[in-house]
């Protein structure tokens, strides 16, 4: 018996964990450069920088989200399949 679903194909939520994941990477990058002066005794960078740190928090929302929407999605496909 064949799979219905198509190898290249994305379910619902998908797209909302691939942005999720590439705001949280670039919200630990951000986290590594603010927090490197701290370590190399330099001049600290300004604040703004500890406001993009929080991207880490914000991708992990967003992964979480299309996480969710992927297992609404699979729930209501279950129920329609019986």
């Amino acid at each position: 018996m064949r799979d219905k679903t198509q190898p290249n194909s994305t379910g619902p939520g998908d797209r909302l964990i691939r942005v999720g994941a590439i705001v949280f990477f670039l919200g630990a990058v951000a986290t590594l450069v603010t927090v490197a002066p701290l370590f190399l005794h330099a001049r600290p960078f300004p604040t703004y920088m500890f406001g993009l740190s929080m991207l880490m928090g914000v991708g992990f929302l967003i992964a979480g989200a299309g996480v969710l929407r992927s297992i609404a999605a699979g729930r209501r496909q279950a129920r329609a399949g019986r």
